[in-house]
């Protein structure tokens, strides 16, 4: 990046306060760090927003936030990479507002399940708008219930304490990865490197065209049952402990953007969590071995 990234991260005020949001969630943090690169790369957002948690945070009147720097679309569920594509086409081939990008900004239930279809296809039609994913790991606006990105053993409503989610959660960046799309790349807010990554990423995603896919994982302390002032720190175990490894895949190759310095075992992500109180010592041994083969996966792919 041209720009130094510590005047723009300390500058960040983009949402303001008072908003509807839990204390400590995660996505808080994602939302107004990306207004504000978006902003500061002489950028005009323009939000697609599909039932969730923000449908109700960025638009509740008067405890609506970001004024005018923040235009959205409250959709539904199922439409979103469909009406994003339809809003994209609108500024950009007809109305030759090249300054305006349109953001889906989409949670885990929408895309790995409700919207997967729209999402597959925007993917394949190469649909110039920049997707995040906003992954909370749950239907977390509804009431807790598990999706298509709740981790093995976790407790949800749908999966309660004494039935687990016993599969695993789908891998999406393979997945879209594999639609040989120009961008993607995971992200979360933890240490300071981790943010200098996402607004690389982020600025790197928003000068491209057709579809850019930025998966950000995003604790959400009522339904992970963990305390809001161990937000950012489970964010950094999540990427210290090769749960959530920092990626991204450009011109059809991946890499590796943040190699922890440490690497911890999965057990320091997982205690910070009560959803994940019930598993056994079998499960955490699984959950360790997936994670070591995941990553071990990036690392090849790194590689080559």
């Amino acid at each position: 990046m041209a720009r130094k990234l510590l005047p723009l991260i300390r500058d960040a005020k983009e949402l303001d306060p008072g908003n509807g949001a839990c204390p400590g969630c995660g996505s808080t943090l994602v939302l107004s760090h990306l207004v504000h690169i978006i902003l500061s790369a002489g950028r005009i957002p323009f939000f697609v927003i599909p039932a969730s948690c923000w449908t109700i945070n960025i638009g509740r009147f008067p405890q609506s936030i970001g004024h005018n720097k923040i235009s959205f679309d409250a959709t539904l569920f199922a439409s979103a990479p469909a009406e994003a594509a339809a809003y994209a086409d609108v500024f950009g081939r007809i109305k030759k507002r090249e300054d305006v990008i349109v953001v889906a900004f989409c949670g885990d239930g929408s895309t790995y399940d409700i919207a997967f279809g729209g999402v597959s296809a925007a993917a394949e039609r190469n649909d110039n708008f920049l997707y995040i994913l906003n992954d909370n790991e749950a239907y977390m606006n509804t009431g807790i219930q598990k999706s298509g990105a709740t981790p093995f053993g976790a407790v949800t409503t749908t999966t309660p304490a004494s039935s687990p989610k016993q599969g695993e959660k789908k891998d999406i960046d393979f997945i879209l990865a594999e639609h040989k799309i120009p961008y993607l790349a995971t992200a979360t807010l933890g240490s300071v490197p981790m943010l200098k990554d996402f607004y690389a990423k982020v600025e790197k995603a928003v000068f491209k065209k057709g579809f850019r896919f930025i998966h950000t994982l995003n604790p959400c302390p009522p339904g992970w049952k963990s305390k809001s002032e161990d937000t950012v720190r489970i964010s950094e175990l999540a990427v210290m402990s090769n749960i959530f490894p920092l990626v991204e895949f450009e011109n059809g190759a991946w890499r590796i953007t943040h190699m922890p310095l440490k690497t911890v075992p999965v057990t320091e992500y997982l205690t910070l969590q009560e959803r994940f109180a019930r598993l056994t010592e079998k499960d955490v041994a699984f959950i360790q071995s997936s994670t070591d083969e995941r990553f071990e996966r990036f690392k090849q792919l790194s590689k080559k």
